[in-house]
């Protein structure tokens, strides 16, 4: 097991030195995420150890919010002067997001419709 999640680390250490010297404006844990699935996929797909492993983590996800509990906590201040501004933001920019994902993905399915983009 330590094998497996020694492997997810290597992907996303060489993800993250790639798009260090590379420049590029990319996060590093998700360039790293696509060198995976590109190994993944020459391989013909995970282990049974990988696959216990990514679901091992999975199950243990909500672990990864404590940060954001405590930051909640330690910026009790903040959100009490500034919290309607902040929920706000956060309303529009979900709003907008969710707009343009819709229109870009209508613009797709009818580009794909009339034949403009290939299956």
């Amino acid at each position: 097991m330590l094998i497996q999640l020694g492997v997810l680390m290597m992907f996303q250490f060489i993800g993250e030195t790639l798009v260090t010297l590379t420049g590029i404006p990319f996060p590093g844990p998700l360039c790293g995420m696509a060198l995976l699935l590109g190994y993944l996929y020459f391989r013909g797909g995970p282990s049974e150890e990988l696959t216990k492993v990514g679901t091992t983590l999975i199950d243990n996800l909500g672990l990864l919010f404590v940060p954001a509990g405590t930051a909640i906590v330690a910026y009790g201040a903040l959100l009490a002067s500034d919290g309607l501004a902040i929920a706000a933001a956060l309303f529009a920019s979900t709003i907008a997001a969710v707009i343009v994902s819709g229109v870009i993905a209508a613009s797709g399915e009818s580009r794909a419709r009339t034949g403009e983009l290939a299956p």
